[in-house]
């Protein structure tokens, strides 16, 4: 195997050997393309070398992925057949499941909740009955051949409603007759997954967006629905910031729903763009900078940014109440004869590379970050990695201190001294050019190690003095 071969695997091996053993927070994708793109040809690429998606997110230290299942769908798509093979694939990968199951034919949102042309002449009691019986058949399936989900919602973002117009919330006389049939109909769903499990626990998921950022929205649906009774388990919200505000706004509402209802809460869609760029032509959901949240620009590291600093909201949730996230079609990128409305949306770029930006599903939850007796003191994963010739580091220290932050060689052999000083608080990034060395040698290809180190005095927050830290990284070099 030559030099190039070895600098791959460690690359996309990378972020499982560095990181440290897994929380039990929720880093989940929704891949539900996946099976359409791969039947169409399409393929996924770590540095140029095609992968199968499911290794590249698992390489990511991705622990659950999330499936969205359509009754009878007009293409085959996202119907139980293509469940089945997918749960297999994600069963074998040794990752988590959660079955979103949507009650239609097609997409099932705010905006839509399409009964399924099978259902469409059925009286309400007939369709609780197949509500049921659909749902007891779809998890008994999946126990057949061993790949139960972990999780399963009953029905997507149903904010205002489901199985319309039988069980719509809104637009509708008698509200009160329509929210009593909402919950029946949730009921029968929950009921179907229970009956099915044979006491094997699966936790259930009740999933509607956060309209606006208002979390008066969230609050009234899920007091209307304890009013009837629907017993679940865990609050699913969905959180894309051009549509649902802004991250204060979210961190207001997931404090405020974990005191409410004392759940577990999981943000159950997110995304960010890494470009406002096209590449086919189809129109993009996301393409003005008027639509990217203040602070986090449209690049791979905007991109890494926000979901870094959206997972440590949600680690900050009241009482622990805050399980993980999912992130929506990071593999829908476009392909012959599939165009895309999110290619700019993905975690992999326009030719199916995987972006950089992946590597936040270890890094922000790496527990030797979240141990570190001064959690405030944070040394990011250099980018771009691997890097030829330069890459930048960045760092963020809490307390004036002196700095030194290092190049060393696999053997601890110092190759590059970056910072020497003391600083004050604040954050800051740095260059590190591979042909500026200590003895001006250039570097080979391989794996080096950055070592940051911060030793600071008495302080107003209380530290005492001779306090200090070392955080040390890996980062790879690639001619």
């Amino acid at each position: 195997m030559n030099m190039k071969k070895i600098l791959l695997l460690l690359i996309f091996f990378n972020a499982a050997l560095i990181a440290q053993p897994d929380s039990g927070f929720i880093k989940g994708v929704d891949i539900s393309f996946i099976p359409q793109i791969e039947d169409l040809g399409g393929v996924y690429y770590v540095v140029g070398n095609q992968t199968d998606p499911v290794e590249i997110f698992k390489a990511n230290r991705v622990n659950y992925v999330r499936l969205r299942l359509w009754h009878s769908p007009a293409n085959g798509y996202c119907s139980l057949p293509m469940i089945l093979g997918m749960a297999s694939r994600i069963k074998q990968n040794e990752l988590k499941f959660l079955l979103d199951i949507q009650y239609s034919d097609t997409w099932a949102d705010p905006g839509r909740q399409t009964k399924p042309v099978a259902w469409n002449s059925l009286a309400f009691d007939n369709l609780k009955d197949s509500v049921y019986a659909y749902t007891r058949d779809v998890i008994t399936a999946l126990k057949n051949q061993n790949t139960l989900p972990d999780m399963v919602q009953i029905g997507n973002e149903i904010i205002g409603g489901m199985l319309w117009p039988d069980g719509k919330l809104y637009d509708l006389p008698n509200p009160d007759e329509q929210l009593r049939k909402f919950a029946e109909l949730i009921k029968e769903g929950l009921r179907g997954v229970d009956d099915a499990s044979d006491s094997i626990q699966i936790k259930t998921i009740i999933h509607i967006p956060i309209l606006n950022g208002n979390v008066n929205d969230v609050t009234y649906f899920y007091d209307r629905l304890s009013s009837q009774n629907v017993a679940f388990d865990i609050i699913g919200l969905s959180y894309y910031p051009w549509w649902h505000g802004n991250l204060t706004q979210l961190k207001n509402t997931l404090d405020i729903v974990s005191n409410r209802y004392n759940k577990e809460i999981v943000i159950a869609e997110t995304a960010y763009p890494w470009t406002l760029n096209w590449n086919d032509n189809t129109n993009n959901i996301i393409g003005t900078s008027s639509q990217l949240h203040s602070g986090y620009p449209a690049s791979v590291e905007g991109q890494y940014s926000f979901l870094y600093d959206l997972i440590q909201i949600i680690k900050e949730v009241p009482n622990g109440k805050g399980i993980g996230l999912f992130y929506w079609a990071p593999e829908w990128i476009s392909f012959p004869s599939l165009g895309s409305s999110w290619e700019n949306v993905t975690l992999f770029d326009f030719q199916a590379n995987a972006l950089n930006s992946m590597r936040v599903f270890n890094e922000a939850t790496n527990v030797e970050n979240e141990a570190s007796p001064v959690p405030d003191f944070i040394l990011h994963q250099n980018y771009p990695n691997p890097f030829n010739s330069t890459t930048i580091l960045s760092f963020v220290i809490s307390h004036s201190s002196f700095v030194t932050l290092k190049i060393y060689d696999v053997l601890g052999n110092e190759v590059a001294t970056l910072v020497n000083e003391e600083k004050p608080p604040g954050a800051y990034k740095v260059e590190f050019n591979a042909q500026q060395t200590i003895d001006n040698k250039q570097l080979s290809s391989g794996v080096y190690l950055y070592r940051l180190q911060a030793e600071y005095s008495e302080t107003s927050s209380g530290q005492g003095s001779g306090q200090g830290f070392t955080i040390t990284k890996k980062l790879i070099l690639l001619k």
